[in-house]
């Protein structure tokens, strides 16, 4: 059986030889260090050969490596010629993303920036909002790509993270004191504002929503100003938080789920951004 060489795996040992490292390959694909030794671990197993030599101060390609470089080039070379000659009816078919409003700003920039660099004539149209609203639009084939937050097990998507969640008041307030428990959230569509709902009267608390926004950054601040208690991803949690949980008569919540939804019979370079996206997402969660 022929082996088909991955075009992501080529475009990583390409950088890694131009750049004589590894880490100043990572940088200018805008991916960890990690994902680039992956990538060509995963090259080399593929092909049963070392491609890399690793020195103190530089890496250089192996004979095989220096081979497979220049096959390398031509390929990219040849794709790159492919897509500008498609390039009218690729802007005739934007590829639609759907991303939560917390990934829609500097989580995701610099892979949108990498696909436009790869991808110049594509248009990408990113929609970002409720999570609820997403899965409607993708279900009704508004959108090629979406991440989206589910409970878990809700769905099945090609990629998937766990997203865990927190409770948090304000550094220096003790608003779960109050008679009537200020609460910071969502919209009541959202799946964050459910489980605040369902936590507190479990516990048979009495509380308000004292702040609804429609962004996870503004629960954020809202919570930081001292407004109420509110659940967020524990990636968002800042120093002007303080985390609440079973010690203070919370009940732990279980973690969402970040799935990769890709609808099918999509064109190339829709599966390039499915990939990114991938990347992206594994290097965001790995500092969790």
């Amino acid at each position: 059986m022929h082996q088909i060489l991955d075009p992501v795996l080529l475009r990583s040992l390409v950088a890694v030889v131009d750049t004589g490292s590894f880490t100043r390959a990572a940088e200018s694909a805008h991916l960890t260090q990690s994902t680039i030794s992956q990538q060509i671990r995963k090259l080399e197993a593929q092909l049963g050969c070392a491609l890399l030599v690793r020195t103190k101060r530089y890496t250089t390609a192996t004979l095989e490596g220096e081979r497979i470089v220049t096959s390398a080039r031509r390929i990219l070379a040849m794709m790159e010629d492919a897509i500008s000659q498609t390039a009218t009816s690729a802007e005739q078919r934007p590829i639609r993303l759907g991303v939560p409003e917390d990934f829609a700003t500097h989580e995701l920039m610099p892979t949108l920036s990498r696909f436009a660099k790869v991808f110049p004539d594509v248009r990408l149209e990113v929609k970002s909002g409720l999570c609820s609203e997403m899965w409607t639009q993708f279900q009704n084939n508004d959108l090629d790509l979406a991440l989206i937050k589910h409970r878990l097990g809700h769905a099945k998507g090609i990629a998937s993270w766990p997203e865990p969640l927190c409770w948090v008041d304000g550094k220096h307030c003790d608003n779960l004191q109050q008679s009537t428990v200020p609460l910071v959230g969502l919209p009541s569509a959202g799946l964050y504002r459910t489980e605040m709902a369902h936590t507190f009267d479990m516990l048979d608390k009495k509380w308000r929503m004292a702040y609804i926004t429609t962004s996870l950054s503004g629960v954020s601040y809202a919570v930081e100003a001292g407004l109420g208690i509110s659940l967020l991803p524990k990636r968002l949690v800042s120093p002007k938080h303080h985390i609440l949980g079973i010690d203070d008569g919370l009940l732990d919540v279980p973690p969402l789920e970040l799935l990769l939804h890709v609808a099918p019979q999509q064109s190339n370079q829709t599966k390039f951004l499915a990939e990114y996206l991938t990347e992206a997402c594994d290097a965001i969660f790995k500092r969790v």
